[in-house]
């Protein structure tokens, strides 16, 4: 067993809106990710979506307001809620979902995850 250090895995790659998966458990991705600006309405009809900031500030629009989440703040949007995580600065993020589940929630819009 290794540790992971989210920050070293941060440091390999500039792309946003692209998850790094870093590790798995029971079945769930743990991912890292940069954004930089707004991502598109979405939801996830059959998982929560869990975010949680290592770094910057991320706002995550909902039907009925906004929340910001600062560094070592989570927030899980429930499943089938539409949401839209944006950010102003660059922000880093700690995702964790179970394997397989497309970023946007559709498999035809989603982007490619991949391992680090």
């Amino acid at each position: 067993m290794t540790p992971i250090n989210l920050a070293d895995k941060l440091s390999t790659f500039t792309a946003r809106w692209s998850p790094r998966i870093v590790g798995q458990f029971n079945g769930n991705d743990l991912m890292v990710l940069k954004v930089l600006g707004e991502f598109v309405w979405h939801d996830h009809p059959d998982t929560d979506d869990f975010f949680m900031v290592l770094s910057g500030q991320l706002m995550i629009d909902l039907p009925d307001g906004t929340v910001t989440l600062n560094p070592g703040e989570v927030l899980v949007v429930p499943k089938g809620v539409q949401h839209r995580p944006r950010a102003l600065v660059e922000t880093h993020l700690l995702l964790i979902e179970p394997a397989g589940t497309p970023n946007t929630g559709d498999p035809a819009t989603a982007a490619t995850k991949v391992y680090i």
